[in-house]
């Protein structure tokens, strides 16, 4: 199977996107959900990050309390490292696990931090999603109801958007209407199935 590695910044349209690819038929993995999956009362995972961290970061009713462990790790590098050495390899596992249980002529894996993880190498082409910088902050603003400054912080932790797009193989803009971004995912969806199609022995 072609495999294709979508990521973007914060507010560019990642799921927008996938959504409409779904609805070609594509099947999509998503990093972000098989995180929040792999975080549920008794696993493995959460169990690890309990003993790393501390329980003070569990809820009463057993859940995780991500945004509180969000905030924790999110200034200090080697906090923040310690939760990626135990969430990113599982979450790669397991992206790859529901990618082979499926048949289709190519899948996407959704994975935000791709570059940042180096998981660039593990796709057979890298699809970035683009906005501009002020239209991201304008979407998480009214998404998330988040204050101008933390979006900026988050942003600027991320690879920079002139990285992204020097390392793509396909890129969509997402600047104007939800039309125009239809017509790019169509576009890309007849190209991946035709890529496919030839890599085929």
């Amino acid at each position: 199977m072609l495999t294709i590695g979508l990521t973007g910044g914060i507010g560019c349209g990642k799921t927008t996107v996938t959504q409409l690819f779904k609805k070609l038929g594509a099947p999509i993995v998503d990093a972000d959900e098989i995180a929040h999956e792999l975080v549920q009362p008794e696993r493995p995972a959460l169990k690890k990050i309990i003993e790393v961290f501390g329980r003070c970061f569990l809820q009463q009713d057993g859940y995780l309390n991500r945004k509180k462990l969000r905030q924790h790790v999110f200034d200090e590098r080697s906090k923040k490292e310690k939760l990626e050495k135990i969430l990113h390899p599982l979450i790669l596992s397991e992206m790859l696990i529901q990618l082979d249980a499926v048949n289709f002529a190519y899948g996407i894996m959704s994975i935000p931090l791709l570059f940042e993880t180096n998981y660039q190498k593990k796709v057979g082409r890298v699809l970035v999603i683009d906005c501009a910088e002020e239209t991201q902050i304008k979407r998480v603003i009214k998404r998330d109801h988040t204050e101008q400054a933390t979006i900026k912080k988050i942003v600027h932790q991320q690879c920079s958007r002139v990285y992204r797009l020097n390392n793509a193989d396909d890129v969509i803009k997402n600047n104007s209407s939800i039309e125009n971004l239809t017509v790019q995912v169509s576009a890309l969806h007849r190209s991946y199935l035709e890529i496919s199609t030839r890599n085929t022995p």
